[in-house]
């Protein structure tokens, strides 16, 4: 399916959520559709992110497919939003405006921050605000790690701020990271701006140098088992509970045959751990005899990056708050060079 006509599914789905509920004020286009082409064919394994604004907060509705394409809806709120300056300085919101990513908007409210972004989007006191506010997420999640949670809300907490490490360069150097794919995202910008070398150090943040395709297949089918058993379960509670489901298998599954099949295997595992760790978060809640049977195979992933215990994911986050001023170097690098284009 084309872009283009995978993006038209969605306008006309926001079309009849607005209708149907007055409190959506607005919506626009986020994630890895944003700057593609209307003529590119959508990757098989790819949703198609929407946000809808609101007057006041809501759940995320997630992924479903509608009409033959899987949407993933997230919400949010105008005050979460901010003005046009709080979005230019967000490196969450800021490249949703940067192009023509507005679906919907009765007010004029986005249109009005678009224009701000599209004009400041490249001024280095703004990308340098953006990229701020990524080490900060780094360095406050890393430094509260809590080795008294369940062991799902351990890794959560350890992995996703790990991650940033891919998105601070991303961000540095005007590139839409998004989730999924971020550390794919941060290997070609590292590559465009002439720090190819320091990839590998940045993956082994994570995996601590990686294990072969080979292992990271056997956790997929792992992962099988315990996806297919939880998308049965109840998972109304919790944020990411319709990524869990059969709409979302393909992104997990799908997207990460494609990257083992691209010889991107480690990056592969980042989605494998999260996708691991959300479902023992819910069988944890829901079905905790189901979730110690199942563990064995999740504590498995973990002791293959070198993060089985509370102490190791201690001393791996520690290693990485060391090694900020390093990467606070190159990303200031990067920065410099994109906005000299």
């Amino acid at each position: 399916m084309r872009v283009g006509v995978a993006r038209a599914v969605a306008v006309g789905w926001v079309r009849e959520r607005m209708r149907a509920d007055p409190s959506v004020q607005g919506a626009l286009f986020s994630g890895s559709t944003l700057g593609m082409r209307e003529d590119a064919e959508l990757p098989a394994p790819s949703d198609v992110d929407v946000l809808l604004v609101r007057d006041s907060p809501a759940t995320k509705l997630g992924k479903f497919t509608h009409r033959g394409v899987l949407l993933d809806v997230g919400t949010v709120a105008w005050a979460e939003l901010g003005g046009p300056e709080d979005v230019l300085g967000s490196w969450v919101f800021a490249p949703m405006f940067r192009g023509d990513g507005v679906i919907a908007d009765p007010s004029g409210r986005l249109a009005g921050i678009g224009r701000r972004v599209a004009a400041g989007f490249a001024d280095p006191v703004w990308v340098r605000r953006r990229c701020a506010g990524v080490r900060r997420r780094v360095e406050c999640g890393l430094r509260v790690l809590d080795a008294g949670a369940p062991l799902a809300e351990q890794v959560l907490a350890w992995v996703f701020p790990t991650s940033l490490l891919a998105v601070w360069p991303a961000v540095a150097g005007l590139v839409d990271p998004t989730v999924r794919r971020r550390y794919v995202r941060a290997a070609e910008v590292l590559g465009r701006f002439g720090f190819a070398g320091r990839y590998s150090e940045l993956l082994a943040t994570l995996d601590g140098g990686g294990v072969d395709a080979g292992r990271v297949r056997e956790h997929l089918a792992g992962l099988a088992v315990v996806f297919d058993e939880v998308a049965g379960l109840p998972r109304e509670g919790f944020a990411f509970g319709a990524d869990l489901g059969a709409a979302g298998r393909p992104v997990v599954f799908d997207g990460a045959a494609e990257l083992v099949a691209a010889g991107r295997h480690r990056e592969a595992m980042f989605w494998v751990l999260v996708t691991y760790a959300r479902c023992h978060a819910v069988l944890g809640s829901v079905a905790p005899l189901r979730e110690r049977a199942l563990r064995p195979a999740f504590s498995a992933v973990l002791a293959d990056l070198g993060v089985a215990s509370s102490v190791d994911r201690r001393r791996r986050a520690d290693g990485l708050l060391a090694a900020l001023p390093g990467w606070q170097a190159v990303v200031e690098v990067v920065a410099a060079r994109a906005v000299a284009g």
